[in-house]
């Protein structure tokens, strides 16, 4: 397989993962039809760094020792879950305030908030590492070329950077910010609820194994 080849399979397999709706998805969204669509987009930033931290976790073979210290995995699975449970209740929390109270704060301060936000919801779940270093164990050649070694971490962050975007421009668009503030609060109070059921099957699935 050529190295343009492998990128492009490695590009499918993460954006097909990057896809499938979970804590990043609603955050992103949630964020682009709340705030406005450069919240969305700084939150789209830090999916792509994110994702970024586990391109390099994977190729320095940090992310093996999640999977060969099982210690590890447990205690990085409890904390990223009760962040995601602590997200839940500032979102349902939130649910009942005005929305011109969320809507402030367009600084760069808070911008810079929420591409914090966002590149830890994307690292707080370690199984999304295990994934990355099972693509690239999948796709990546034994002894891959130092050329495509030094382009994959630029893919993945525009992989997730690019689909989070796409996902903050749509949701930012007028038609469907219309139909959020229209059913607002149980929208959030439904969004929190399944963020909260994301971070206690961590934590339980943490404590248990």
């Amino acid at each position: 397989m050529t190295m343009l080849a492998t990128l492009f399979a490695i590009a499918t397999a993460l954006l097909v993962g990057a896809a499938s709706p979970g804590p990043s998805f609603l955050l992103v969204s949630h964020l682009a039809m709340t705030r406005s669509r450069k919240a969305g987009l700084m939150a789209a930033l830090g999916m792509g760094t994110g994702g970024l931290v586990f391109a390099l976790l994977a190729l320095a073979g940090l992310a093996t020792l999640i999977t060969q210290f099982g210690w590890l995995h447990r205690l990085l699975q409890i904390a990223g879950g009760l962040y995601l449970v602590s997200m839940a209740w500032r979102l349902w929390r939130g649910a009942s305030q005005p929305i011109e109270q969320q809507m402030q704060g367009e600084m760069p301060a808070s911008l810079a908030r929420t591409y914090g936000t966002a590149c830890l919801t994307q690292i707080s779940n370690p199984k999304t590492a295990i994934v990355y270093a099972s693509i690239f164990a999948a796709l990546l050649p034994f002894r891959p070329d130092q050329m495509l070694v030094l382009l994959l971490p630029g893919v993945v962050f525009l992989v997730e950077a690019g689909w989070y975007a796409l996902v903050a421009l749509v949701f930012s668009a007028p038609m469907p910010r219309r139909a959020y503030l229209a059913a607002r609060k149980p929208l959030d109070r439904l969004a929190a609820l399944v963020l909260a059921g994301l971070g206690l099957r961590l934590v339980i699935e943490g404590v248990r194994t």
